[in-house]
């Protein structure tokens, strides 16, 4: 079987979604959609690259190849799509040439903002005979994204085109059938696939939750992410939180700034958690009581399931799908976007009730454990390749 990711090749979700494949016997590719190095992590794989250059840090198990001539007469066309759209077609010319060379039994492409504008694109330069067509959504890319006004069509554009979809939760599965998917999907599962439990295990520390004095904050401040509400939020509990530090993650100049204002008026000791290895963010949520995520949108935030499988207590805005993983006032306390006080009121309660986090830290790491570990994961994926390679809907690539 030979399958092509059209892929964010810097990106660790894209490295560990590939490495479930490893061992397979599988012929896999990746055109990359975005000009950037790979991410260190990735393997097993073919980076259909923009140079030949092979990167320093790049994995012994990365093979690199291109660029690539395109057909006769297809160089001025590609010249005159880069005059015309110098990054977007530019790329799917090269992609659709790569498309004509490989003939991959399967399309994968991983995020719909990025990965699948870019394969639609091929897929209208090639005008026949594309392979079929498997679109990952991740996060945003359903519940915000096609929600806007620049983004609706495109979004709709593209699932009216694929053949496969698949998601991080059912909830967006759901939404697919909205924006004019008419295929297959399949169970919703996370956008890295399973989680390495062994490995967790050697890192959970053996301390419970309701004995640690740490606040752990994701710092994204963005067009989605909302952590200055959750700087407010640790504020308005300083009266809970006077044996407690704040860690925060992930974050910009303006979270840096803000946090460290915090820690002025306050007196709650602020650390900002530069970036980190995966164990080592691992170990970061093992140090805390409390991991909070805020956000107007998202899927289901690896961060969250990270700090629930190390015994942090999660605490989530309820526009993602966390309720689909973690049991909502059990697992998690699920609060409202753009709501300070709803935060600091879960963060009250978790401060408050030591069998609440103890116990979470229990069923979590068991509910986890058991329905997203590495092997069970591995097995519905590998299942899900089978059963699009077996279904007959093959289509030979243009000669």
């Amino acid at each position: 079987m030979r399958i092509l990711f059209v892929a964010i090749s810097e990106s660790v979700h894209t490295a560990r979604w590939i490495r479930q494949l490893s061992g397979q016997g599988w012929d896999v590719h990746l055109f990359p959609a975005t000009d950037a190095p790979p991410h260190a992590a990735l393997t097993d794989v073919t980076l259909h690259a923009f140079s030949r250059v092979r990167p320093k840090h790049a994995d012994p198990g990365l093979r690199v190849t291109g660029p690539y001539p395109l057909r006769t007469g297809g160089y001025l066309s590609y010249l005159a799509a880069r005059r015309a759209f110098p990054q977007r077609m530019a790329s799917a010319t090269r992609l659709a040439s790569v498309v004509r060379r490989l003939k991959p039994d399967i399309i994968h492409s991983l995020g719909v903002q990025l990965a699948g504008y870019l394969t639609l694109d091929a897929k209208r330069v090639l005008g026949k005979d594309f392979p079929p067509w498997l679109v990952s959504c991740w996060g945003n890319d359903l519940y915000l994204f096609a929600r806007l006004a620049e983004h609706a069509p495109k979004v709709k554009a593209v699932l009216a085109e694929c053949d496969y979809f698949t998601a991080d939760c059912e909830r967006d599965n759901s939404l697919s059938r909205r924006y004019a998917f008419e295929g297959e999907t399949f169970p919703a599962l996370p956008v890295v696939g399973g989680f390495d439990i062994e490995r967790v295990c050697k890192l959970r520390p053996a301390l419970p939750p309701s004995q640690r004095r740490v606040i752990v904050l994701k710092g994204y401040q963005s067009w989605a992410g909302r952590a200055l509400d959750g700087l407010r939020a640790i504020e308005s509990c300083a009266d809970v939180l006077r044996d407690y530090r704040v860690v925060v993650y992930l974050a910009d100049d303006a979270v840096k700034m803000a946090a460290e204002l915090m820690s002025q008026r306050t007196g709650i000791p602020v650390e900002i958690f530069p970036r980190s290895s995966y164990e080592e963010t691992l170990a970061m949520h093992g140090r805390a009581r409390i991991s909070i995520g805020v956000s107007i949108s998202d899927g289901v935030p690896l961060s969250t399931l990270e700090a629930a499988l190390m015994g942090s207590f999660p605490i989530q805005t309820n526009t993602s799908c966390v309720d689909e993983w973690l049991r909502p006032d059990v697992g998690a306390l699920l609060v409202p976007a753009d709501d300070p006080n709803a935060v600091a009121a879960a963060i009250r309660r978790a401060i408050a009730d030591d069998d609440l986090v103890d116990r979470a830290a229990e069923i979590n790491f068991r509910d986890i454990a058991e329905h997203l570990n590495l092997e069970r994961v591995g097995l519905q994926v590998r299942a899900m390749y089978q059963k699009i390679f077996a279904a007959g809907a093959r289509k030979s690539p243009a000669a």
